[in-house]
């Protein structure tokens, strides 16, 4: 049984643990909201907007403090913090579809594993204003915890237990970040081979 003391000390951990792991990416943020949010459904179905919100503040407050970080001290500072771990290129893509489409440019880097902080990166460096990353964030962040959220409902459903649902979202969300970053190496691998061959 999911009591109202172990429920709000879920959510004060799930802040935390998205809040920081949004900063230095090495805490698994989506699996925390997706295991708060089969507690919370124990516990009461209305309680799960809570989380939305809880992961969702978590989400921009890490990305907030990121994106300064990115403005004030741009790759060299992300790379001597040890926030960006693999080579970085300012895509022409990434680069329009920030300045045409911003929400949905920063809730597709929050999907793809390791794709979050070379597009705040990004948004940094093309000069992205930050009344524009406030107002496009909060969208990306609530749909962002939203989804990690409805993962967790999904197991809970296949699950009558608590921690039974806690451990499947967590497989899931684990195993789901695995095959995306999976694929997105497959696919930035072949668009190295064909950048190389255009080359020659």
């Amino acid at each position: 049984m999911v009591t109202f003391g172990g429920l709000v000390a879920a959510l004060a951990v799930t802040f935390a643990v998205v809040a920081v792991g949004s900063t230095v990416p090495v805490l698994p943020t989506g699996a925390a909201v997706s295991a708060t949010a089969v507690l919370a459904a124990h516990y009461s179905p209305l309680a799960v907007p809570v989380v939305v919100a809880a992961g969702g503040l978590g989400a921009y407050t890490g990305d907030a403090v990121t994106f300064a970080i990115c403005r004030a001290g741009g790759e060299a500072l992300t790379r001597r913090l040890r926030l960006l771990r693999q080579p970085w290129r300012l895509a022409e893509t990434v680069r329009e579809r920030l300045r045409r489409h911003p929400v949905s440019a920063l809730l597709v880097s929050r999907l793809v594993p390791g794709g979050r902080i070379p597009v705040l990166l990004t948004a940094a460096i093309v000069g992205l204003s930050w009344r524009t990353f406030i107002v496009s964030n909060v969208a990306a962040c609530a749909l962002w915890a939203a989804t990690y959220s409805a993962i967790g409902l999904l197991s809970r459903n296949v699950f009558p237990q608590p921690w039974q649902g806690v451990a499947a979202a967590i497989v899931i969300v684990l195993a789901a970040g695995q095959v995306a970053g999976w694929v997105e190496r497959r696919r930035q691998a072949r668009q190295d081979r064909l950048s190389a061959g255009a080359e020659s």
